[in-house]
């Protein structure tokens, strides 16, 4: 297959996430692109992706999302069991020939061996994660974490020896894999995911702290659990003397700890007020202990936010420039002081100067979804041509 050629591609999942991105902008580069999901047709379009993409598998799934969104707590082994079998029974029955088969992990696996036996489809498998055996052992280490079930291991250690490919955002992850099984280095590939530049516009926010007239507040976006290191960054950000506002979600095996006192809450936004809350603070955030990447990091950039992560979020995947690669700060994952460290030292510039250097297009057009299916493409057209 030549670089010029149309690609037939299939891409599977359950909700959005980042492979709806993915599909609009390989349809947008010329592909004929099948978008199977139970996000509904309406939602789909409202972030872009046409219409002609958009295989709507709600009516065959209807009655198991009733009782995911109603009854939550209610069987959930059952139900993950039950809604993966009716996604891939739903799949096979709909889908058509295609030249790529793209899948998140551990739920297509039947769809996936039918779409290479029918089609002779290469197949890539979505991994957004570390290695599934590297991640239950990081959350088997904390009392009371959400780890992955016997079952889905299963299914996750089937799927990485059936892809061709192996799609994956951080070189965390990439390490994971090969740490794990040192043949899979072939078919592992890294791209780091992007963001919408028409929903995340730049600001600035150095100068709120020329004087150091307030205080200096960071963001933390996501859900408030131990896996992405909550129980830590309170401690950090006390110690770093600096205030934190958490937007996002609750888990369940974190405590909140109580507005006031340098700590604010606001739940769960929809992702297009996000920009809202990064122009009214002045850094971000992301402690995770186990984080494949960290999608609000680049979102955080592309307002022009300076951000401290740990080495386990992505956050070092995203150096493409020398100004973004001046904006992050990495640590360990896990180490409360060397969070506050750089929390502090951040602060103290924001404060003192020098100013952080200003974010350009050039910088920001790095960071979108446009740049991610470009590299994606890419990565498609050399597994096509044997060259993966």
């Amino acid at each position: 297959m030549n670089k010029t050629s149309t690609m037939r591609i299939a891409i599977a999942t359950a909700g959005r996430f980042h492979v709806l991105d993915l599909a609009r902008e390989l349809d947008a580069l010329g592909h004929e692109v099948q978008f199977h999901s139970y996000v509904p047709r309406r939602r789909a379009e409202a972030f872009g992706l046409p219409g002609r993409c958009h295989v709507d598998h709600v009516p065959w799934l209807a009655p198991l999302l009733v009782w995911e969104r109603a009854f939550p707590k209610a069987l959930p082994a059952l139900r993950e069991r039950l809604l993966q079998a009716a996604l891939n029974r739903s799949l096979i029955a709909r889908m058509k020939p295609c030249d790529v088969f793209i899948c998140m992990s551990g739920i297509y696996l039947e769809a996936a061996t039918f779409a290479r036996r029918r089609y002779g489809a290469k197949i890539v498998l979505v991994r957004g994660s570390k290695h599934i055996q590297v991640q239950d052992e990081i959350l088997a280490a904390l009392p009371g974490a959400q780890r992955p079930t016997p079952r889905s291991i299963q299914r996750e250690l089937a799927g990485y020896q059936l892809a061709d490919m192996i799609d994956v955002p951080s070189q965390h992850v990439v390490d994971s894999f090969i740490a794990m099984s040192p043949d899979m280095s072939n078919k592992v590939v890294r791209n780091p995911y992007g963001t919408d530049l028409k929903m995340f516009p730049p600001a600035r926010h150095e100068s709120r702290h020329r004087s150091c007239g307030s205080q200096v507040t960071f963001v933390f976006a996501g859900n408030w659990c131990l896996r992405k290191g909550c129980d830590l960054l309170m401690v950090a950000a006390r110690a770093a003397g600096v205030d934190l506002v958490h937007v996002g979600p609750v888990g369940g095996d974190c405590p909140l700890p109580a507005d006031g006192d340098g700590f604010k809450h606001v739940g769960k936004v929809d992702q297009s007020r996000l920009s809202d809350f990064y122009r009214s603070v002045d850094a971000m955030v992301l402690a995770s202990r186990e984080d494949g990447f960290g999608l609000v990091l680049a979102q955080g950039l592309a307002t022009g936010l300076p951000i401290v992560c740990t080495n386990d979020t992505g956050g070092a995947d995203l150096r493409h420039t020398s100004t973004l690669d001046d904006r992050i700060q990495v640590v360990p994952a896990g180490d409360p002081v060397a969070l506050a460290q750089a929390m502090k030292n951040v602060a103290k510039r924001l404060c003192d100067g020098p100013p952080f250097p200003d974010i350009t297009e050039e910088d920001r057009e790095t960071l979108t979804w446009r740049a991610f299916g470009k590299r994606y493409e890419a990565n498609l057209d050399r597994l096509l041509n044997g060259l993966q």
